[in-house]
């Protein structure tokens, strides 16, 4: 049963020749219904404090919900963004490596080029050869054989011209 601060105040007693004295019981009502006053209004106040103090906890629980959320999301969101680097790192260094092996490939291949270039200009080379020591000997057999013929030639000349003087 509550009881309240009138219930108490407005309590009556029968009375009877041994009994209480009245002013007594009155003073005790009095100070009992004084605390009970207070001690119901001190309850309320702490039921005032309490809802004020759940609802901040509400918020704060709330808030820590959020946050932790949001620790989730950005943790996924780091753990996505690692993954994509990697990924594109890979990608990158395969990239690279296509590049480099197809730069590689031709220059292996410009570097056979280059020396069966360069053995064919030795070929060449050795044939001008050939010809220049062909042509320079076909020359050189012809000037003999002029020699020859300008000796021939003088030799005539001078026995016609000792047959003239005599």
């Amino acid at each position: 049963m509550d009881i309240c601060k009138i219930d108490i105040l407005n309590k009556q007693f029968s009375s009877s020749l041994v009994g209480y004295k009245k002013q007594d019981v009155e003073s005790f009502l009095q100070e009992l219904a004084d605390h009970v006053g207070f001690m119901a209004e001190e309850k309320m106040e702490l039921e005032r404090k309490q809802m004020v103090l759940e609802e901040k906890l509400k918020e704060h629980k709330d808030r820590e919900n959020i946050l932790q959320n949001t620790l989730v999301t950005t943790q996924q969101m780091i753990d996505d963004i690692k993954a994509n680097a990697h990924k594109q790192a890979k990608l990158i260094v395969k990239e690279a490596q296509a590049k480099s092996e197809e730069i590689l490939r031709h220059a292996h291949k410009r570097l056979a080029q280059i020396h069966e270039d360069i053995s064919e200009l030795k070929k060449q080379r050795a044939h001008f050869e050939i010809k220049l020591r062909s042509m320079i000997e076909s020359h050189l057999k012809m000037l003999e054989s002029q020699d020859e013929d300008n000796l021939i030639l003088e030799e005539a000349e001078s026995k016609l011209k000792f047959l003239q003087k005599s």
